[in-house]
């Protein structure tokens, strides 16, 4: 009872504000018309606008100064402008890439995009001069493959969607633009196939962006947190991805992909929770290859999540499964031990996480020295003072590598987490509490859904056409209709025969 109290009182405390209330500024009931004084008011104070005057023509330009590139300035603005009378400026205006501003909103809007604003005989007009300062394209540090393309997503989303339009030449591959972000004034583009995606899907999509208010959004994982059907839920229901030609493969599956402005992730929907164990590398070699790498994928999840605990338990309850002889070296390894398996356990596990948080946030070269170093002279320094046994150390370490081979990061994390609890329960009720946890997770995990579709999709409900190219990686002859997951009237994808 005190628990739902709780819940409810949280959600309370966490509805959405007023704009005005949750700082962001006021909506505008009244669209003035752009004049000179009013953008110059509406960025007073900033140091990098630059206003730029024709006395000749009469003519004003305001752009910021940081955004726009000289190249593009004294393209559209400098050259054109400079020599040219009051007929031939109006010429000029009245052709691309320069278009009218009808009201101050747009007109501010464009400016802050990186657009100049030309005030000429009462008129007002934009174009486009900002230049794109991102990196350039290379390989993502955080999904590396052995074989296929290397190029990855940047933070400049025109850049992202013409890179994926190098993969998709069609027609049908169509994008919408959203705004979010009441002061951030960020834009979500989503992509899909026409005659592909469900339309449903991608409706319901839509309406649930269009009801996201906050004031910014800085990342596409920052993003799918908010229109999350299951938000309390450790486990992602989104799948992000750096690679365009995973992000290019989901889609001619007749998924749903989702560009944020100003991060190189970009989230997949609908989406399982299988989808998360498969790797562009499983596609580009062979399929027994890529059917064993699969395989071994989710029997390292079952290690992650299950060793340690199955060590605190049978250490703390069970020794009866133990043979004998490894009974005899488990019993002289933990005889200097003063700790419980579970406290013991925690610990390590604790010591582990640590080691891995500090390799990430260190730079490369020597985060790589702290993980190696200080695993080992902590391990074998624990073990020598008595503080831990060297088959639990096995045990961590195992269950540490296995997290590893899982290709999301995000969905690494979440199973490390969930480690822990069934480390607790194991250590208090043996191996009755791993098998009640492992039901709980499943009970969890099928209770999710992501778009109105199961979480555990092929297996619940069971799919057998999915199955060759979700548990395994069936050859491509094979793969004959995209998955049911996406619900899609056009299923057939290869139509050829063995």
């Amino acid at each position: 009872m005190m628990f739902r109290l709780g819940k409810l009182l949280l959600r309370l405390l966490s509805a959405p504000r007023s704009p005005t209330s949750s700082g962001a500024p006021p909506a505008r009931t009244d669209q003035p018309e752009p004049t000179l004084a009013h953008i110059l008011k509406e960025f007073d104070k900033c140091m990098d606008v630059s206003h730029r005057r024709f006395a000749s023509l009469g003519m004003d330009v305001v752009y910021l100064s940081y955004l726009v590139g000289n190249e593009e300035l004294y393209r559209d603005i400098i050259q054109p402008f400079s020599k040219a009378s009051e007929r031939e400026a109006a010429v000029i205006l009245d052709n691309p890439p320069y278009a009218e501003a009808k009201d101050a909103t747009a007109c501010v809007d464009g400016i802050l995009a990186g657009r100049a604003a030309i005030f000429f005989r009462d008129k007002t007009y934009l174009v486009k001069i900002d230049t794109s300062t991102g990196r350039s394209i290379e390989q993502s540090e955080s999904e590396t493959v052995i074989s296929g393309p290397h190029d990855g997503f940047v933070e400049n989303m025109e850049q992202n969607l013409s890179v994926l339009r190098r993969r998709i030449k069609s027609s049908h591959l169509k994008t919408i633009e959203l705004p979010v972000g009441e002061i951030s004034r960020s834009n979500v583009v989503l992509v899909y196939l026409e005659g592909i995606a469900n339309d449903e899907l991608v409706q319901m999509l839509i309406e649930r962006i269009r009801s996201v208010e906050i004031d910014s959004i800085m990342d596409a994982s920052m993003f799918v947190q908010l229109i999350d059907e299951n938000p309390d839920s450790v486990f992602p229901q989104f799948l992000t991805t750096e690679r365009p030609d995973a992000v290019a493969s989901k889609i001619l599956g007749g998924r749903i992909a989702g560009f944020v402005d100003g991060s190189p992730s970009v989230f997949c929907t609908p989406t399982s929770f299988f989808d998360f164990f498969s790797s562009p590398d499983d596609y580009y070699q062979r399929w027994l290859l890529g059917t064993s790498l699969r395989v071994l994928r989710l029997f390292g999840f079952l290690i992650t999540i299950c060793f340690t605990a199955f060590y605190v338990s049978i250490t703390t309850f069970h020794y009866e499964m133990i043979p004998h002889t490894m009974l005899l070296n488990l019993t002289e390894s933990r005889s200097r031990v003063p700790f419980p398996p579970l406290i013991e356990a925690l610990l390590m596990e604790g010591t582990i996480e640590l080691l891995r948080e500090a390799g990430a946030r260190l730079p490369t070269k020597i985060g790589q020295t702290i993980g190696i170093v200080g695993g080992i002279v902590i391990g074998q320094a624990a073990v020598q003072a008595g503080f831990t046994s060297n088959i639990l150390i096995i045990a961590v370490a195992t269950s540490a590598i296995a997290s590893f081979v899982i290709p999301s990061y995000i969905m690494s994390a979440s199973l490390r987490l969930i480690r822990f609890g069934l480390i607790i329960l194991a250590g208090i009720l043996g191996n009755l509490g791993l098998i009640m946890g492992i039901g709980f997770v499943m009970i969890h995990l099928a209770g999710i859904t992501n778009l109105g579709t199961s979480y555990l999709t092929p297996l619940a409900p069971f799919n057998f056409g999915d199955v060759l190219d979700t548990f395994v990686r069936g050859p491509f002859w094979a793969l004959r209709k995209r998955p049911s997951i996406v619900k899609t009237k056009n299923k057939v994808r290869t139509k050829m025969r063995k």
